[in-house]
């Protein structure tokens, strides 16, 4: 289906208009234009489900008071929960100015920045006790290379903690990429929750799974 310059075309959802950009630059600038109706659709249209998901996993693993970076943090839903859920050491960026916008009006995040996935972070290393992404490992989005920043950034006995389609992973050679930061001895795997659905209403099909890795190098 067409798109227009502003926005989806007539019938067309959020989800699926952005999936359809064909460069970083409009993806970006897509999210721009979302931000202000992201939750409202998400929540109505889809049935999104991830970060509330993704925040339980959180507190199985992490403690309270580490200090967690949300990666890709859209208008900040994860954040909102972990805050509500007691975590206050909390940070965050986006490629997306709009979106960041968004997140910046939950007052939950110490410090949020204009960054992307896929390219050497502006963080130190070990600079986080959990790193969590969710939503933007996917088709289009974040590359398998973010993967090794996020490790870097992660202290050791730290988390990396991302979503993602069971049926994109090995593909998009994520399923390679973990084994190889694996066979490094730079994480070992702690959870891996079982396929649910995360978009009932309006991709019921679309599966995804939390993965959990524990930091070691």
């Amino acid at each position: 289906m067409s798109t227009t310059p502003d926005g989806p075309a007539p019938g067309q959802g959020g989800v699926e208009w952005v999936y359809s950009s064909t460069s970083s630059e409009q993806l970006i600038e897509r999210y721009d234009t979302w931000s202000a109706s992201y939750e409202a659709e998400m929540e109505d249209n889809y049935g999104w489900s991830a970060p509330r998901k993704t925040a339980e996993v959180v507190q199985k693993h992490v403690p309270l008071d580490g200090r967690i970076l949300d990666a890709g943090v859209g208008t900040g839903l994860v954040g909102q929960l972990l805050y509500e859920a007691g975590y206050t050491n909390l940070d965050g960026f986006d490629f997306s100015p709009e979106m960041l916008a968004q997140a910046r009006l939950k007052n939950v995040y110490s410090d949020l920045r204009q960054m992307e996935l896929g390219i050497t972070l502006d963080y130190g290393t070990n600079s986080f006790d959990t790193v969590t992404c969710v939503g933007v490992l996917t088709l289009g989005h974040a590359p398998v290379s973010s993967l090794d920043e996020m490790v870097r950034i992660t202290k050791p006995g730290g988390y990396v903690i991302y979503s993602m389609r069971p049926d994109y992973r090995e593909p998009a050679g994520f399923v390679a990429k973990e084994a190889e930061l694996e066979s490094a001895g730079l994480w070992k795997l702690t959870e891996a929750t079982e396929p649910v659905q995360t978009m009932p209403k309006g991709i019921p099909d679309a599966l995804m799974q939390i993965w959990v890795f524990e930091v070691t190098g």
